[in-house]
């Protein structure tokens, strides 16, 4: 459900007039075109197995089959609230994005918003997490890999990344960003792969190229929609030269005696 993010952003944007989408032009055709195939190829990732491709000759490391067992063991509840959040969770991020287009406009300051980003997230999570989780043990630190899986996901998944995004999202607004969220489908698929020892089958590949197709043609379209409206701007700069010269000539010859 994650996949749908590129194209609520890409109606948010259009619809509030941060992102120019004009099907007659062959940049936005392709902007449209491009965000629909990402999407498709991440689906495709997600539902559709197909043959497998490499067989593979090692077993699965302990910490996959653990987490197998885990996942096997417990009972999937409540999945008409889980659809909800994820739902919610699509809509925020969207708008998440969007919003920090007109915000880095007025406030350019990149990374105090991703401090504030992160400082209001930490008391949303400390808020939600005291009536969630009461049992105080599992707020303790118990191994190295927990400490490490926090510190990764506190300096790269949270700090690196939002100053990232953020940066993007200025130089080339929200959707260009979000067109490119399927390929976190792709790279779990490849890492599952190569540090689990996963299967990779046909389906991961077949999406892998519709997400590449897709994303060339969003990154065409946006780099073909610059040059269009750089050649509106200076065509109409040179017509505004020509009608100031014409109306100076004109006021030139009526002062002639």
């Amino acid at each position: 459900m994650q996949n749908s993010v590129p194209a609520i952003t890409f109606v948010m944007a259009a619809a509030l007039g941060l992102e120019q989408v004009n099907i007659a032009r062959r940049d936005g055709l392709a902007k449209v075109v491009g965000t629909i195939a990402s999407i498709a190829g991440a689906t495709v990732i997600t539902l559709y197995k197909g043959p497998p491709l490499l067989q593979q000759t090692h077993e699965q490391t302990p910490a996959a089959n653990a987490f197998e067992e885990e996942l096997s063991s417990k009972k999937l509840q409540n999945w008409t609230w889980g659809c909800v959040y994820l739902l919610g969770h699509c809509f925020s991020w969207a708008a998440w994005m969007v919003l920090q287009a007109p915000v880095l406009k007025k406030y350019p300051a990149k990374l105090t918003v991703t401090s504030f980003t992160c400082f209001f997230g930490l008391i949303q999570f400390l808020i939600i997490s005291a009536f969630v989780e009461t049992d105080f043990n599992n707020w303790k630190i118990q191994s190295g890999e927990e400490l490490f899986t926090i510190l990764y996901a506190g300096i790269v998944a949270s700090g690196i990344v939002f100053s990232l995004q953020t940066w993007c999202i200025q130089k080339g607004g929200p959707v260009f960003v979000a067109v490119f969220q399927p390929m976190q489908t792709l790279l779990v698929a490849i890492l599952d792969s190569l540090i689990l020892g996963d299967q990779l089958y046909a389906g991961g590949i077949i999406g892998a190229i519709l997400i590449m197709l897709g994303l060339y043609s969003v990154l065409w379209g946006k780099s073909e929609e610059k040059r269009v409206v750089a050649a509106e701007d200076k065509l109409e700069t040179l017509t505004k030269s020509l009608l100031e010269d014409e109306i100076r000539g004109a006021k030139e010859g009526s002062d002639i005696p």
